[in-house]
């Protein structure tokens, strides 16, 4: 279906694929050529032209609400040449959190399988393999907030166009989400004790895999960006604040996802206890938290959590967990965060960090001021920090004819390169595919360097106070100051 799409693509924007240097479409190829060794054992992928593609490979295993382990290894060849399964998750949603509309035309949401045993997967894109070249890694966190998406439920997430113009490793990630991912079972102690922040702890078990295998994919494991949007952007962001991350990532890359508050995990206790006597168990019967169907559990989570917080909103308490997501548990996530600072254990990490101009406020043409300020304040803490730079930019290009304007995630397809693949959000317009050429040159750059400047966009400075350059991505890109 996507090389239908493609085609189609090329057939109605033949002008503006050649001027912007798109991909050719050619048969895929899967033989022994294509079998890369990792550490876990062998895994087949395929050939996309000149780039290797291997997907849904396994990176890490868990039972629920247990931290992440190790994959098994496996004898034979692991055939990865198919996306993997998603995290569990609830209905599908739209870009501005509701669900599915008409609005969602300009989106393409892939709607994919769910599985909670098998949802740590990962994808790579490569041009060599074991070829003994030091290549730039990108690792993308999907956005969705801490509750839905996958490293594919966009088709502009193929790391394939990146991966062949830059000549660098593109890896995308699926890990656990919303009530498997983030309810916080910490406070009942024994072998729940290190259940805070299983999907951040999954991240960082996909950043280690990275560290262990990416060389063997023609990749440099000393030279790892993250990056992320909305949600993505949020958990590279609480990355930066794990110790146990600290050297496996370079670079960090926020993309509408200056989330500065992480929420305090002093009521773990009560949530934990309130769920099992929701569900008439006790701590120990863990087969028995096991099956419980996963819509069940969600809602006895919910309403667990909402019996709890009304309880504490009634004694005055300060209650934050009205989303669930990240929290400052003091072991996997540690203050500072980006709310007062910097984190200490990422301070020698260079960042490129921005916002669209109208987010969701696309419908009403205004530009949002809450990502925007979100956006410019974690500039200014990080350049505060005085260890790393930190680059800004706004995304300001609006598709023609689209009421989406530059809308929350309008910049995806721009920045991976991927007009041809998403033409129904962008348009698929000569101006599209001349940006998303300029655009994702300078996220390559950052990549290699942690500097974003490039050839075709006027020279970049790093955030300072007194001016706050800017970097305003249009179709005539211009620097924005005070």
């Amino acid at each position: 279906m996507k090389t239908i799409r493609t085609a189609l693509a090329i057939a109605l924007c033949a002008s503006a694929i050649m001027c912007a240097g798109a991909r050719t479409v050619g048969p895929l190829v899967s033989d022994q050529t294509t079998t890369a060794n990792t550490v876990y054992g062998k895994i087949q992928g395929y050939r996309d032209g000149d780039v290797y593609t291997f997907k849904g490979i396994p990176y890490a295993r868990a039972e629920r609400f247990m931290p992440p382990q190790k994959p098994a290894s496996h004898d034979g060849v692991l055939k990865c040449r198919v996306y993997g399964p998603k995290a569990p998750q609830g209905q599908t949603l739209d870009f501005k959190g509701n669900p599915q509309s008409d609005n969602d035309f300009g989106f393409q949401f892939v709607m994919e399988p769910m599985d909670e045993d098998n949802c740590l997967v990962l994808n790579v894109w490569t041009k060599g393999l074991d070829d003994g070249k030091k290549r730039p890694v990108f690792v993308w966190f999907h956005g969705g907030g801490f509750a839905t998406g996958s490293g594919h439920d966009l088709p502009c997430y193929e790391g394939r166009a990146l991966a062949e113009k830059g000549d660098i490793v593109v890896v995308t990630v699926n890990h656990r989400l919303n009530t498997l991912g983030y309810f916080d079972m910490s406070g009942l102690g024994g072998r729940y004790a290190d259940s805070a922040n299983l999907g951040m702890q999954d991240l960082v078990k996909s950043l280690e895999w990275v560290r262990d295998n990416i060389a063997r994919f023609g990749g440099d494991p000393a030279c790892v960006t993250i990056g992320g949007q909305s949600g993505g952007g949020g958990k590279v962001s609480t990355v930066m604040m794990m110790p146990a991350a600290k050297g496996l990532f370079h670079r960090a890359i926020v993309q509408s996802g200056s989330f500065a508050r992480q929420n305090p995990n002093e009521y773990a206790e009560l949530y934990g206890k309130a769920l099992l006597n929701e569900l008439g168990l006790k701590a120990d019967d863990v087969e028995g938290l096991r099956a419980v169907p996963y819509k069940e559990l969600v809602a006895a989570v919910n309403k667990s959590m909402n019996a709890v917080n009304m309880t504490l909103k009634s004694q005055g308490k300060d209650v934050r967990r009205g989303m669930m997501g990240p929290v400052l548990d003091g072991k996997h996530v540690v203050a500072p965060g980006f709310e007062n600072g910097a984190p200490e254990v990422s301070a020698e990490v260079p960042m490129l960090i921005g916002w669209n101009y109208n987010e969701f406020d696309f419908l009403t043409g205004k530009e949002d001021t809450m990502f925007r300020d979100g956006a410019i304040n974690q500039a200014r803490n990080k350049a505060a920090q005085g260890t790393a730079d930190a680059y800004l930019y706004m995304f300001n290009w609006k598709p023609a004819g689209n009421t989406l304007g530059a809308c929350h995630g309008m910049e995806l397809p721009f920045m991976f390169n991927n007009i041809e693949l998403q033409p129904e959000m962008t348009g698929a317009t000569k101006d599209a595919y001349e940006l998303a050429d300029k655009m994702s040159s300078a996220w390559i750059a950052f990549i290699r360097t942690g500097n974003p400047n490039t050839k075709g966009l006027p020279k970049w400075e790093p955030y300072n106070e007194a001016t706050c350059p800017t970097m305003v991505f249009d179709n005539k890109s211009y620097i924005k100051t005070k």
